[in-house]
């Protein structure tokens, strides 16, 4: 069974950085995408940027968060700068398997992130 594991959450304020990283218990090289998910309270939980061949960020990201892969710690980070209030939410790292045209989506436990006024 796949695990991801986050660390890296915690208490910011507006304006400040933090670092989020997803260790897979597999090579990252087995799976088709791998990327970063949020949720806020009452809200669904959206993307917040993946990475594949290339990367994809969420338009309210663009510019302040960058996703990056780690091959050798099987890792993939997620780094937030210049963090804004409405950035609040439990962050997911997310891994997607694709085989034989089936695709497993695998999520971590969460990690809380908030953003102080």
């Amino acid at each position: 069974q796949v695990q991801l594991v986050e660390s890296g959450g915690g208490l910011v304020q507006a304006g400040g950085s933090l670092r989020l990283s997803c260790a897979a218990s597999e090579s990252i090289f087995s799976f088709h995408v791998m990327g970063w998910y949020r949720q806020a309270p009452g809200k669904q939980r959206e993307l917040v940027a993946v990475a594949s061949s290339s990367t994809l960020y969420a338009d309210s990201v663009k510019g302040r968060f960058t996703i990056s892969t780690d091959n050798a710690k099987n890792t993939v980070v997620l780094q937030m700068n210049s963090l804004k209030p409405e950035d609040t939410a439990v962050y997911y790292c997310n891994a997607r398997r694709r085989r034989l045209g089936v695709y497993t989506d695998y999520w971590g436990q969460g990690t809380q992130v908030t953003v102080s006024s």
